[in-house]
């Protein structure tokens, strides 16, 4: 894999991994340019089949969501990912996937209009940020909660404009929650006002009306706190 080569090279090739690394950008901006609508990005497990609850779950919100007008972007992968492309299609929309080279586990899904498969995690993590007005996120295991927390980090700091992140399934997410507001938010280590960060429903229309509502008042182009601290 490219990011392993990179990282054990002792070939001091730096010129050659730093081109290759800017054209697979070049490429995701490019992939970026042709979603000719708002998008939103759904991250989830690939390891859910056609028959679990999540993967009809999120082919609903990919139907909702492309019928209210927004692209939806994913992993291209299997799983949630499939589900949420396939039903952007249902719903005569724009599906969209960037892919990763994996060693096991991930493949393209048969449902993408526009695709990419990129080499390097921090180029195609940085086109779900790009391309998105919001995420929404489903069950999943590590890659899915990177995605998590790397969308909060992105927001608190100031990275990114504030626009909503929806953890769809209360009973998943509900746990996780209860940590962060017992530890976290307990020993100071996250404010109060970070915990507003987040959406948690169990219902597909109201993750999109949450995303919808927030777009069209244009709540991705409020700065966040730290970036008005910033320009002051």
């Amino acid at each position: 894999m490219e990011d392993r080569r990179i990282l054990e090279s002792q070939d001091g090739d730096l010129a050659g991994h730093a081109t290759r690394i800017g054209r697979e950008f070049l490429a995701g901006f490019e992939a970026v340019e042709r979603i000719d609508r708002p998008a939103i990005s759904v991250f989830g497990s690939a390891r859910v089949d056609e028959d679990d609850p999540v993967y009809k779950e999120a082919r609903e919100v990919g139907r909702l969501l492309a019928e209210a007008g927004f692209a939806v972007v994913t992993g291209g992968g299997p799983g949630v990912m499939e589900a949420a492309n396939r039903g952007a299609r249902d719903g005569d929309g724009l599906s969209v996937g960037f892919n990763i080279e994996l060693p096991h586990e991930q493949f393209e899904n048969p449902y993408l209009d526009i695709s990419l498969t990129f080499d390097h995690f921090y180029a195609r993590k940085t086109m779900f940020v790009k391309a998105a007005e919001g995420f929404v996120i489903f069950p999943g295991g590590f890659g899915t909660l990177d995605e998590l927390f790397e969308s909060l980090t992105l927001i608190q700091t100031g990275k990114v404009l504030h626009f909503p992140v929806v953890l769809f399934n209360r009973g998943y997410w509900t746990p996780l929650l209860d940590w962060v507001r017992d530890r976290l938010l307990a020993d100071g280590m996250v404010s109060p006002d970070d915990l507003e960060l987040l959406e948690v429903t169990d219902d597909g229309e109201h993750a999109v009306a949450t995303i919808a509502e927030c777009y069209q008042r244009r709540c991705a182009s409020i700065p966040s706190e730290p970036e008005k601290a910033d320009a002051q």
